[in-house]
């Protein structure tokens, strides 16, 4: 049931929280699939409804810093300086988990994901639960465990049913998921990128984040699970490949004519006599990183809703600000 995120549905939906249901809840980034993170029953119903394992941590929404405390604590001086810098937005931080608090949400874990999303429908139904006694909410991707996430409500319907509540948001804004940083090993560490950069980061806590290859023990802590991180995920039913622009060229010219069931994201239409026909199915791939993050999810779901058996991809620019982007892809295509 999708509703229009008017102040009578906003409050509605913090009462179907309260009450232990499932919201579909857009963000920024993609919509989520909801339920009152202190609730362990009502987060079991996520990990049913995704058919996610239940030692997979989420990621819990906030309305401010003023909830963390709630969570998480100690909270290191360099990730109050990202929360700083980038609250409301979309930056998730691992910190440690207060041990008498959603464990069920933090998968079992002894450390917790925190984000404060920027988009306004989103804080205006956390806004809405406090009143309520719901003190953020758990809301991983709303879509199947491992395949490609939701950026509109129709496709939150599509992948979970018509007799869901969801708050129709539009479309998200960024596209694909926020930016992990794990703040519990004395050091931030980069588990998932998203739009904030590490560069960015680094700016904001005047540190160096170490990359998601980096000892799995830093500081005496090992790395905790995070959201994301499989190397399998966001992948829709077709075969996804990942090309550069020349080799795309030569593998269409090869197949020629029998080039069928084809769906291509690439830069540039390729012409008629490299091998393009009406077998393929071409969808431009923008070029900035921001564009093309928005973008993403909803072309690998397009491409698949049309019925393809594969989607070649171009390699985007191995750049920091692509990193979000390629992280994506090259997870779709494991």
């Amino acid at each position: 049931m999708i509703l229009s995120a008017n102040e009578a549905h906003v409050a509605q939906a913090a009462q179907a929280l309260r009450d232990g249901q499932l919201l579909g809840l857009p963000t920024e980034t993609v919509y989520g699939l909801a339920a009152n993170a202190t609730d362990d029953a009502a987060v079991a119903k996520i990990f049913l409804a995704k058919g996610r394992p239940s030692d997979h941590p989420l990621i819990v929404h906030v309305a401010s810093v003023v909830q963390v405390p709630l969570f998480a604590a100690p909270v290191p001086d360099f990730a109050q300086k990202l929360m700083a810098a980038f609250w409301p937005g979309p930056l998730t931080l691992i910190l440690p988990r207060k041990s008498c608090v959603a464990a069920a949400s933090a998968g079992g874990q002894d450390s917790i994901g925190l984000r404060c999303p920027s988009h306004p429908v989103a804080q205006a139904l956390l806004q809405a639960c406090l009143p309520l006694g719901v003190l953020g909410v758990s809301a991983p991707s709303a879509n199947r465990f491992g395949r490609v996430s939701p950026t509109t409500a129709a496709h939150v319907q599509s992948e979970l049913g018509p007799e869901l509540l969801i708050l129709d948001g539009g479309d998200c804004e960024v596209g694909i998921e926020s930016t992990i940083i794990d703040c519990t090993r004395g050091e931030p560490v980069l588990l998932r990128p998203g739009q904030i950069t590490r560069a960015q980061v680094e700016a904001a806590c005047g540190q160096a984040v170490r990359g998601k290859d980096a000892p799995q023990v830093v500081s005496g802590q090992a790395a905790p699970r995070a959201s994301g991180t499989l190397e399998s995920h966001y992948a829709p039913r077709a075969k996804v490949r990942l090309m550069t622009a020349q080799d795309i060229t030569a593998k269409l010219k090869a197949l020629g004519p029998h080039a069928n069931n084809l769906g291509l994201w690439s830069a540039e239409r390729p012409a008629a006599d490299e091998g393009f026909g009406a077998g393929v199915l071409w969808r431009q791939q923008a070029a900035t990183a921001e564009q093309a993050a928005h973008d993403l999810f909803s072309v690998l779901r397009e491409l698949d809703a049309r019925g393809v058996t594969q989607i070649w991809v171009q390699l985007p620019p191995d750049t920091p600000e692509w990193e979000g982007v390629r992280d994506r892809l090259q997870r779709a295509a494991a």
